[in-house]
């Protein structure tokens, strides 16, 4: 199985459509599983296509452009969280190519108006994989710092929603450095899941943002925010760094975290 986690900062990237289609040509190229994607956001004013699905969705266009390419297998999930740059509506999708026995999402934050920014939803999918079910969530989680909405209270209502019988793999931005000691990293380790960057047997550096990014002003290094973490110990093959211009040309502010186990 091959995994694949990015924020893909839809819509605010220069050259989006290019960007678009590379990111389109690595999931043909690899076949990932599962890819969950944060950041997946849709104009206020675009046309419905389907349920809550508008025109513009950028999960949607990517469906098109994988069936472009003869991928008439993978499926998307979306959940509407709150909205960006006040022209869109922004939220978390998975895609898949494995059968979908059940869907849900929920939110994470206190806050559940989708008018402001820092409201949090996470969305899951469990899967069909050689007759057994496997769960995956993707998520974009706030900052441990904040006192409004801090992350350790956003991880605890996750967790509150969740099945350690069932094998899951939690996916996403954690806005939480895998190196600050006593934060979120810490927390999302402490409360018994498994992160898969460790867990592999050939890893690289692993860092997913470089320097200054939105939330991130005053940074000048590399971090490492973007993880697959899963609740059980499992054999991951390797671990890298992916669309970060040494493994596929940048498409976001974010790299992604390219799994396969």
């Amino acid at each position: 199985m091959r995994l694949l986690t990015l924020n893909c900062h839809s819509w605010q990237e220069s050259n989006q459509q290019k960007k678009l289609e590379e990111l389109a040509d690595a999931i043909a190229e690899h076949a990932y599983d599962v890819i969950a994607l944060q950041e997946v956001s849709q104009s206020i004013d675009a046309v419905v296509i389907k349920d809550h699905i508008k025109a513009d969705n950028y999960a949607y266009l990517l469906l098109q452009e994988l069936q472009k390419r003869g991928l008439d297998d993978y499926r998307m999930v979306w959940e509407f969280c709150h909205i960006g740059y006040e022209i869109y509506e922004e939220g978390v999708a998975l895609l898949t190519n494995l059968p979908i026995i059940k869907q849900d999402a929920f939110y994470v934050s206190k806050h559940t108006d989708t008018s402001y920014w820092k409201t949090r939803k996470v969305i899951k999918a469990t899967v069909e994989y050689h007759q057994k079910c496997i769960s995956f969530f993707s998520c974009h989680f706030g900052w441990w710092e904040d006192e409004e909405e801090p992350f350790h209270a956003q991880f605890e209502r996750f967790i509150k929603r969740t099945d350690n019988n069932e094998l899951t793999f939690l996916m996403g931005d954690f806005n939480n450095h895998a190196k600050a000691r006593g934060e979120g990293y810490d927390m999302v380790k402490g409360q018994g899941w498994y992160d898969t960057f460790l867990l592999a047997k050939v890893r690289d550096e692993g860092s997913t943002v470089q320097g200054k990014i939105a939330g991130w002003d005053r940074n000048q290094e590399g971090l490492r925010i973007d993880y697959i973490w899963v609740n059980q110990p499992v054999s991951i093959q390797e671990s890298k760094v992916i669309f970060n211009g040494t493994n596929k040309p940048v498409i976001s502010d974010h790299f992604g975290v390219d799994v396969m186990i």
